[in-house]
């Protein structure tokens, strides 16, 4: 179970401000106003330290229930501002639209792209195939580790292809586009986090025992 305890809000109105931060596009200020017509006062910084602090507490615990995709994968990477300079969101899915994983990174190299590859193979296990357009970083991580660990993981470079990646990644945006810039990279990468989940748990992702809507699975993770 996450711990709320010493909050001077009830676990429900924190995983509110959230979920509703996470799951739609809007701006701290916005949610403030929101809160407060449902009779909740709460600064709008209070209610970016929730989600900085639970979005990667939910997220862990979403991992440990994440259905298992496939083999095929989609790799791509997108930008987002961060205090006024551009970084970089490396995202995967499978063929099927699957998210597979995803790492903010400060550079867009092969170090950084090996450090994603490593993670997402560590979460997901090994992926045949791994589609990409034509960026070498991408093609020089994917060709390491197969040196690394003798693995032989297929590279197609087929933009065509990488349109379902391309795709998923304008819903993330879309959502993250009302924060107007995001003021630190570690706010950044925990808002970023609880935006993906609700995204995975939209596309089905998460093991349940019931058939759930995505806003009560969101809720179950903190049970």
């Amino acid at each position: 179970m996450i711990e709320f305890k010493g909050s001077h809000f009830e676990r429900d109105v924190i995983l509110w401000g959230v979920r509703w931060y996470v799951a739609y596009p809007k701006s701290y200020r916005q949610l403030e106003e929101m809160m407060e017509e449902r009779g909740v006062e709460v600064d709008h910084s209070t209610l970016n330290r929730w989600v900085v602090k639970y979005a990667l507490e939910l997220d862990r615990r979403f991992r440990s229930r994440n259905r298992p995709i496939g083999s095929s994968w989609r790799l791509d990477e997108t930008y987002v501002k961060i205090k006024g300079s551009w970084r970089y969101l490396y995202r995967a899915v499978d063929k099927a639209g699957a998210t597979v994983d995803f790492r903010l990174t400060a550079k867009r190299d092969r170090k950084a792209a090996v450090r994603f590859l490593r993670r997402a193979i560590g979460q997901n296990g090994a992926s045949k195939k791994i589609t990409i357009d034509k960026s070498g970083a991408n093609t020089a991580a994917i060709e390491s580790y197969n040196a690394e660990h003798e693995a032989g993981i297929e590279i197609p470079r087929r933009k065509y292809l990488n349109n379902i990646v391309e795709q998923d990644h304008r819903a993330i945006k879309r959502v993250a586009r009302p924060t107007l810039g995001f003021k630190s990279f570690r706010s950044a990468a925990a808002t970023l986090t609880g935006v993906e989940l609700m995204h995975m748990s939209r596309k089905g992702q998460l093991q349940t025992t019931a058939k759930l809507r995505p806003a009560k699975q969101f809720y179950a993770l903190a049970a």
